[in-house]
């Protein structure tokens, strides 16, 4: 097995900080089913206050607060709008259907974005025969859009449809803090519209583990049944949930320079013969480029790049991501670069 010296698969592969770990081993804990634990109290109400919500839940992953979300919100046979690229339909193992027994219904938004009126197309007129409109689901950012951000107007737009039809509205918050600190746009702002989003911990904010899923706190009441159901509910969670606290007191500001390293990286190999860096503009952590034109292809590139010491993901046949994140410095993104830049030219030369 190959050793990762810079890893740039995904910002997944953060681990926790000395002094994060000094945190966790510190926090003071509890019975988080119970509601007495006190750090995991703190961090749900941290999130809450963040996203200007009555209450949040503590759970062990993102993809587990949406499939909580869309089964409080859902009923078998209901139908989600979303983007085509969208992590619900493409990376959460057919849940939806499993849990919930809804569809899904794709939009083609221009990377990951999707308007208003695409929105306003795609609610069903409601009939017997069809599947019944219930939910209107966004990812911010955006990850297969090349971690884009959701405009706030443009949110406000699709919510102000969703709320027209009665629809619920969902934010998937994986990146949710990369698009606050990128766009200045307070996170309570691009909450507002949702009935219900979460925010991921264990991405960009660096934790071990973790997401914390906020809403009414109906639906938060909703969401604990569902997760002791599914077997997320925890004892003294607190351990961990200090890591969340202290991500959110000391890592959220330092986002920014993910993001220009991520402009970096992405000016370091825009020039090398048949690499295609897509789109021109970088707004957050990754960088997605095509590399058919190098005669190599993404799972040749990325192999190559192991034997260097180097992990970048294969989105697809010919396209790769990179991820930034903070245990990957400037100096290491440099590296990565020229590493990229060696195996193209190599390619070229052989050609």
């Amino acid at each position: 097995m190959a050793t990762i010296d810079i890893d740039l698969y995904s910002d997944t592969q953060t681990r926790p900080t000395a002094a994060m770990r000094d945190a966790m081993a510190s926090a003071p804990v509890g019975d988080e089913q119970r509601g007495e634990d006190p750090t995991t109290n703190r961090l749900c109400e941290m999130v809450a206050d963040m996203l200007g919500k009555e209450a949040a839940v503590f759970m062990p992953s993102g993809t587990m607060c949406n499939q909580i979300a869309i089964l409080v919100h859902c009923r078998p046979g209901d139908e989600i709008v979303a983007d085509r690229t969208a992590h619900i339909i493409n990376s959460e193992g057919g849940g939806p259907a499993v849990f919930a027994g809804v569809m899904l219904k794709p939009v083609d938004g221009v990377r990951g974005i999707f308007t208003a009126e695409q929105a306003q197309e795609a609610i069903r007129r409601a009939r017997r025969h069809a599947p019944r409109t219930r939910m209107i689901e966004i990812e911010q950012t955006a990850n297969s859009g090349g971690g884009s951000i959701w405009p706030l107007e443009t949110i406000r737009s699709v919510g102000a449809v969703a709320k027209e039809h009665g629809l619920i509205f969902h934010m998937d918050g994986a990146r949710l803090l990369n698009a606050v600190v990128a766009s200045g746009v307070p996170a309570r702002d691009f909450a507002e519209p949702f009935d219900s989003l979460w925010l991921d911990l264990s991405k960009g904010l660096g934790c071990p583990v973790g997401a914390v899923l906020a809403g009414s706190a109906d639906f938060i009441e909703q969401a604990w049944q569902w997760k002791q159901r599914m077997g997320g509910a925890m004892r003294q969670s607190g351990s961990i949930a200090a890591a969340g606290v202290h991500a959110l007191e000391h890592h959220v500001d330092r986002m920014a320079e993910d993001h220009e390293n991520a402009q970096f990286f992405a000016e370091a190999i825009a020039n090398l013969p048949g690499i295609r860096v897509e789109p021109d503009r970088i707004e957050t952590n990754m960088v997605f480029f095509d590399v058919s034109q190098t005669g190599l292809t993404a799972a040749e590139l990325h192999q190559r790049l192991l034997d260097r010491g180097v992990r970048i993901g294969e989105n697809d046949q010919y396209r790769m991501r990179v991820v930034t994140h903070l245990d990957v410095t400037r100096d290491q993104i440099a590296k990565a670069a020229e590493a990229v830049r060696e195996v193209v030219l190599e390619a070229s030369h052989a050609a």
